[in-house]
Order: structure tokens, then C-alpha cells, then sequence
């Protein structure tokens, strides 16, 4: 079966089976290896990608749902302008330690900022809530997304 879809901007075709992981098949199929197998039960976000604009957590995605969708990896995210500004953010308040979980966090930073340019603490808290970080305590990464806010103004 071939299922084609937009990958980060990019029109692709798999033949994988319609009930393959779209995390597997990222990773295996087309290197993007930025998307982390962490749990494959839905549980840590660390394999988050956007499709169609939501953030999901790609080992809960089988291959047949993603036919005609838009796939967006952080591989893709990072050649946005809004990535640069969540990059510099993050690193300005040394939110990256390990960073096995940042694409995801980072994926979720995109996705909490999109709905609600200006979110409260809370809200940032509730939109990395999937996310599981082992390092950070998650202040930082609270506080990244906090000022990316504030020092992206307009892009979101």
C-alpha cells in the first residue's frame, strides 16, 4: 500500500502497512531521528510531531491515519523562524540538559503558543503536561516558552 503525505513541507509516499507506527516509520523509513521512542504507549511525548497542526504523540499514530495529512518533525520546525526564536529561548535559561525530550517539548512549545500567543504560567504548564522531561523540574522550560512569548511577539 502506498500512503502519500506532506512531510515537513515535503510531499512523501511509504509503502508501510496501514497499521505501522508513524513514529517507526519516520525514524526507520525517512532518518528523522529526531523523534524520540521513549514509552511507545502515548505516555512521555518524547516522539511528538504536528499533524495538521496538533501535536500528537507519533507511536499512537498508525500510518493509514496520516494519509493526505501534514507531518511536521522538528527536523521541519527548525527551519522556522519560530523555532529560532524558542531555540534562543531555551537556551538562555539553560532548559536543555539531557535533551533526549526537548524535540517534543519544544513541538509542545509550538503548540501551546499557537492556540494562545500569550499564555499564563499554568497554561504553559498544562501544555507540556504530555511531555515528560528526567532533568530539567520543567522550570526552566517554563520559563523558555515564557520569554520565546514575549521576545517572538507577533509571530504566533
Amino acid at each position: 500500500m502506498m500512503i502519500t503525505f506532506i512531510l515537513n513541507g515535503k510531499e512523501v509516499t511509504s509503502m508501510a502497512k496501514a497499521n505501522e507506527r508513524l513514529l517507526d516509520v519516520l525514524r526507520n523509513e525517512f532518518a528523522l531521528t529526531g523523534v524520540k521512542c521513549g514509552c511507545k504507549e502515548g505516555e512521555c511525548g518524547a516522539c511528538s510531531i504536528l499533524l495538521d497542526g496538533r501535536l500528537v504523540n507519533s507511536c499512537m499514530v498508525a500510518m493509514g491515519h496520516v494519509a493526505g495529512s501534514h507531518v511536521m518533525t522538528i527536523e521541519g520546525y527548525r527551519e522556522t523562524e519560530r523555532f529560532a526564536v524558542l531555540d534562543k529561548a531555551y537556551a538562555a535559561v539553560s532548559a536543555v540538559q539531557c535533551g533526549f525530550c526537548i524535540p517534543g517539548m519544544i513541538l509542545a512549545s509550538e503548540s501551546i503558543l499557537a492556540k494562545n500567543p500569550n499564555p499564563t504560567e499554568a497554561e504553559i504548564r498544562v501544555g507540556i503536561s504530555g511531555n515528560l522531561c528526567r532533568c530539567t523540574g520543567y522550570n526552566a522550560i517554563v520559563e523558555a516558552i515564557g520569554s520565546a512569548a514575549k521576545e517572538g511577539k507577533g509571530l504566533w
